[in-house]
């Protein structure tokens, strides 16, 4: 089963895990200011040629964070959209 998977049934609808303050919290997050700052600080290296092997882990790392909340604010927003549409029948 896959991340994506596995967040789709978290979210459903009919019995969510999550309240409805959380899913707003995860459907907004953004990265805080200072790892945006790092994300930029490693790319600017990367592009140099310049990523320490250890670096070079970091970014990854980020990458495989940053799928997982881009699955999990998609859900997130998608199950916020889903509840709008039930609120106004």
């Amino acid at each position: 089963m896959t991340e994506a998977a596995i967040l789709r049934r978290l979210f459903k609808t009919d019995h969510p895990v999550f309240t409805r303050a959380a899913t707003e919290a995860f459907a907004s997050f953004e990265l805080p200011d200072r790892e945006k700052a790092r994300l930029r600080e490693l790319a600017a290296k990367a592009r140099a040629g310049t990523l320490s092997v250890a670096e070079h882990r970091e970014v990854e790392a980020y990458g495989r964070v940053g799928s997982f909340l881009s699955i999990l604010r998609a859900q997130a927003r998608k199950l916020m959209a889903e509840n709008k549409r039930t609120a106004t029948r």
